[in-house]
């Protein structure tokens, strides 16, 4: 619970910055002021409007967080500041094939070549959800 407190309490004030900041840019959209001249309920303007125009980024933040925790993880772990070396992490098979790095390099290089690619994956991960789910990408397209 330490390691995922320490991982995520920092990354807090970011998002929030970005929610604010995307919240404020679909505010001023032309269709969100129609909505509000048209009466519509403070409920409805932020489910129908301003949710589904914000939530993209929020998605691809989400995903550079996620992999970013998966890096300082794996360094923590690999520092022996992180999980237990018991639980099997990134990191702690990589702190574990340190002393035989000499004679057997792969101990520590193949881990680090799967993290590598997990964290890449999970950023494309976001990009592609990013490119689904963002009404304003979809209307570019056609």
């Amino acid at each position: 619970m330490t390691v995922i407190f320490a991982i995520t309490v920092p990354e807090i004030p970011r998002v929030a910055r970005l929610v604010r900041s995307v919240v404020l840019t679909v505010r001023e959209e032309p269709y969100v002021e129609a909505a509000i001249a048209l009466d519509s309920t403070l409920p409805a303007l932020m489910f129908r409007h301003i949710l589904p125009n914000a939530v993209a980024p929020l998605i691809v933040q989400g995903t550079y967080v996620c992999a970013a925790a998966m890096l300082v993880e794996a360094s923590m772990s690999f520092l022996g500041i992180g999980l237990p070396p018991e639980i099997p992490t990134w990191g702690n098979v990589m702190s574990e094939g340190r002393s035989q790095f000499n004679s057997f390099p792969h101990t520590v290089l193949l881990p680090g070549v799967f993290l590598a690619v997990c964290v890449l994956a999970v950023n494309m991960l976001g990009d592609g959800l990013r490119d689904t789910l963002d009404p304003k990408f979809s209307k570019r397209g056609r």
